[in-house]
């Protein structure tokens, strides 16, 4: 077995979650299960997602609706750290939601002509025989599903939802949505009777076109049931099948948010009057209630609101939420200009003496846990999801929470949609394992998509981070304060030409200058007319010296070009992620160019084979004499299979010029880090892209999160203690 050339510390965990106080409970991620093991005999490439879950009465079993399978799939987690298929029930029609009491499932099932003829029906599945004993017809298009804790009822919201294309999506558009209220036998699994509560007239926002999106119940048997695209919340009780209040679920101002999509994370805008319209909510206790403010076509206030019965504003989160997701790089810059981090999901569930809360940023791909107080909730810990956490299951005696992450990214060559597992244990939180801090105006600094990593000449733990460009609008110079666990983003500095954020950069290495500033590798684009270069910037991150590639190496330029740079005495080394024109498939150059007289040399780097797709570097950074040089694959989840840390002897290197013939480096492995990127019980990522070495030779790492584009946006920074 490959033994690491790093010494581990106590202090030094893999993921660097761990805080140096005292233990506290948190939700640790125990495995993730691809529903596409669900399909059965069908191809591994069919769609599949889950969408909303929920379990059984026993918590071994997970339910959850997957609409573009056209049914529902079971897992069973009598062993949450290794969940298994078990099985898929088709529907015949679009799953919207599932509910789960006693031996029972039931799910809304659409089967609408079209917009104008929706119907549908709410299918009840025995779960020990995995088939409909029976199909309720609802009369319309139906969304969210709720049992009443008694199972007495059963409540339907009947969307109707409206056609997007018409009219640029505005409502008023028939026929109407309302609630139906089912008088449900929990022994029998029969539907007895189903009332229409009809919801005309309620809304102060097409008060003729209610569109329920999603219900909850309480103790009391009292439901509350939002209109999104109405913004209004209704409160039924189900005994009597009569609207007991209803109201505006009004407007939030916010503050120090970012809403341009432009390549750059900017938090200095403000929006005001925005319509909240809410998408899931859930009871807190018998008078008070949570909703997530995702918007639909004319608001969205990026946070959560807690009401009670009456219709007063309890807390409002405002900007904080989004500000969190911000913080832990999760931010998606590309919905700035819409509605931000999106919070769709909510789950609420006792979990010893303490109530949590738990909101899912859809676009962010992160969960925020928070402790009710009965006041303003406490957060507690940020949460790791799948890509795009729909929603969550919590299974209190067994300490454990699932979220449904629906999206299914396999003809983008992505993650395919997934179920993850949580279990609420006495341990810190292991996620995030690098997060900012605000800026000296208040504001949260935006990062995301860090592609090198540099330690600082004299001080441990202070380390340098670039991004690449994704934020193309903003190339930055991240300071990191590694010694904090999580790490610390301190300050970020904009790299800038003539004084204005540097356009056509690609940055993905950078090297401290010790006589000031920073040396920064940009990878080009031919396409794009993004030149390959090197870049020198003062300490204040304006470009004062630009060093192209040679005429010689750029006859054979590909699009894959500089990962990674270092300085060595007065030569600056550069990776190149993958082989040129010239090059054969088996090797890529490391160049060289020399400050003193403005030469350029290379060697050759010898690549492992790949299984898969493509392998390449990523990093290099010289110390004690080796140049340490990260290769990995193109690859994620159980696909990726080379991520790892080599070191070449500078001095057996014996450079030649560019385009004579290059002599070939001897690496030699010191660290695999796929048991780290594996230690998350998440999706294995594929872009492992920085590492440096401090003062004192401690190794850190760190990965790409490519934006959160298409991507869980987890980035993993990870110690790996004193070099040998």
């Amino acid at each position: 077995m490959f033994k690491s050339h790093f010494r581990r510390t106590l202090v030094a965990t893999c993921l660097a979650g761990v805080a140096l106080t005292a233990t506290a409970n948190s939700f640790q991620r125990v495995a993730s299960f691809p529903v596409a093991q669900n399909l059965g005999s069908n191809p591994i490439a069919t769609e599949t997602s889950a969408e909303i879950i929920t379990a059984s009465e026993d918590g071994n079993t997970l339910i959850y609706s997957d609409s573009p399978l056209g049914g529902v799939g079971f897992v069973n987690i009598k062993d949450p750290q290794n969940p298994q298929a078990a099985g898929f029930l088709s529907l015949g029609g679009e799953p919207t939601s599932v509910a789960g009491i006693a031996n029972w499932v039931v799910a809304g099932v659409n089967t609408s002509e079209s917009y104008v003829k929706p119907s549908g029906y709410l299918a009840v599945i025995d779960l020990n025989s995995q088939k409909v004993v029976q199909r309720c017809d609802l009369g319309g298009q139906p969304d969210s599903v709720a049992v009443s804790k008694d199972g007495k009822y059963i409540a339907v919201a009947i969307e109707n939802e409206r056609d997007e294309d018409l009219n640029d999506g505005e409502i008023p558009q028939q026929p109407a949505g309302y609630l139906s209220v089912i008088d449900f036998n929990v022994d029998t699994g029969i539907c007895q009777s189903v009332h229409k509560i009809d919801l005309n007239g309620l809304a102060e926002i097409a008060p003729n076109d209610p569109e329920p999106e999603f219900v909850a119940f309480n103790d009391l048997n009292e439901i509350v049931l939002t209109l999104q695209e109405n913004n209004h919340l209704i409160i039924i009780n189900a005994d009597s099948k009569k609207v007991v209040n209803d109201f505006s679920a009004g407007t939030v101002n916010l503050s120090n948010i970012d809403t341009k999509r432009d390549g750059a994370l900017v938090f200095n805008e403000s929006l005001e009057d925005v319509r909240r319209e809410p998408d899931a909510v859930k009871w807190l206790d018998n008078e008070r209630f949570v909703i997530a403010n995702e918007g639909d076509y004319k608001g969205g206030a990026r946070g959560f609101t807690i009401f009670n019965k009456q219709g007063d504003v309890l807390f409002e989160s405002a900007e904080s939420f989004e500000h969190e997701v911000v913080k832990t790089g999760h931010y998606p810059e590309k919905r700035s200009a819409k509605k931000g981090a999106e919070p769709e999901g909510l789950e609420v569930a006792k979990f010893g003496n303490e109530t949590y809360i738990f909101v899912m940023s859809e676009r962010g791909s992160i969960v925020g846990v928070y402790r009710d107080t009965g006041a303003a909730p406490e957060l507690v810990q940020m949460m790791p999801s799948g890509i795009a956490p729909e929603s969550a299951i919590a299974i209190p005696q067994r300490n454990i929470i699932a979220t449904a992450n629906e999206a299914d990214l396999l003809e983008d060559g992505g993650p395919r949609s997934h179920v993850m597992l949580y279990q609420w244990q006495k341990q810190n939180a292991s996620y995030p394992s690098i997060v900012s801090q605000n800026n000296a105006s208040g504001q949260p600094i935006g990062w995301g998509a860090l592609s090198g990593l540099a330690a600082d000449i004299k001080t441990p733990g202070k380390l340098y981070g670039v991004n690449d460009s994704f934020y193309s609008a903003q190339p930055a110079i991240f300071t990191i304060d590694a010694n904090q666990t999580p790490a610390r983003i301190t300050h970020k500095l904009t790299v800038t030409r003539q004084g204005m954020p540097a356009e056509k950069l690609d940055l993905e290495g950078i090297a401290v200058d010790p006589k000031g500033g920073f040396w920064l590798a940009s990878e080009g684009h031919p396409g794009k007319e993004v030149p390959h270069g090197i870049y020198h910037v003062t300490e204040y991150g304006e470009i004062d010296q630009t060093i192209p590639f040679p005429a010689e190496l750029l006859k054979h330029q590909l699009r894959f070009a500089a990962e990674g740079i270092t300085l060595v005495d007065d030569a600056l080394w550069v990776a190149i992620q993958r082989p040129w024109k010239d090059d054969t498939k088996d090797r890529t150059k490391l160049l060289r160019y020399d400050l003193s007289n403005q030469s350029w040399q290379a060697v050759y780097y010898p690549l492992e084979p790949a299984q898969k797709g493509w392998i390449g570097l990523s990093e290099i950074t010289a110390h004690g004499g080796m140049l340490y040089i990260l290769e990995r694959d193109n690859q994620l989840a159980q696909a990726a299979k080379v991520k790892r840390l080599y070191k070449v002897d500078l001095s057996s290197l014996k450079p030649a010029a560019i385009g004579s013939k290059l002599p070939l480096a001897t690496k030699t492995l010191v660290h695999d880090f796929l048991p780290e990127l594996k230690a998350g019980n998440g999706i294995v990522v594929d872009k492992i892209e920085g590492f440096t070495l401090d003062s004192l030779s401690q190794g850190y790492a760190v990965t790409d999160n490519d934006g959160v584009d298409d991507s869980t946006g987890e980035t993993y920074f990870i110690k790996l203690g004193t070099l040998r």
